[in-house]
């Protein structure tokens, strides 16, 4: 939502027309990416110790992460800011508010289909809980993946 007021106040475009704020914002998202896949890796033996990982981190630093990752990336604004307009109607009222509309309605859907895998993920990890080193070796790789697309993301230009 942080992303679609943003666009809703027109900051989408001088982002998308900004090269250099643009490349700013999408280092400081790769570099997150990669420290967080960093932290994954290093701490991948504690998942097969502990079976609710999310009980030994305090919900806001699970909060502050998700947040940070999900502002930090400046091709959601660009999606939105060239998206978004194509279903706004001048004549219906300010164009703003139709974006926050529309923007909202994207994340209503995002929500209900993120909690979909949520759920499915809860299902898996009962299963990848069985045998520890499961948990480990899943932990590792998807430590390593998300260090690759942080690196994707910092080595990846604009097309324009």
């Amino acid at each position: 939502m942080v992303q679609v007021l943003v666009v809703a106040a027109g900051l989408g475009t001088v982002l998308e027309r900004s090269v250099v704020l643009f490349d700013a914002i999408r280092f400081a998202g790769a570099a997150y990416l990669v420290y967080l896949g960093v932290q994954a890796v290093r701490h991948r033996r504690e998942l097969s110790t502990v079976l609710d990982v999310t009980a030994t981190r305090p919900s806001r630093h699970i909060f502050r992460e998700g947040f940070v990752v999900g502002v930090s990336n400046p091709k959601v604004i660009v999606f939105f800011t060239a998206v978004l307009p194509q279903f706004v109607d001048p004549d219906a009222g300010p164009v703003p508010a139709q974006l926050v509309v529309l923007g909202t309605v994207f994340a209503l859907i995002a929500l209900l289909l993120d909690s979909c895998w949520g759920m499915a993920a809860g299902t898996a990890r009962a299963w990848l809980s069985g045998r520890p080193h499961r948990l480990e070796r899943l932990g590792g790789a998807g430590g390593l993946v998300i260090i690759g697309l942080g690196a994707r993301l910092a080595l990846t230009g604009r097309r324009d």
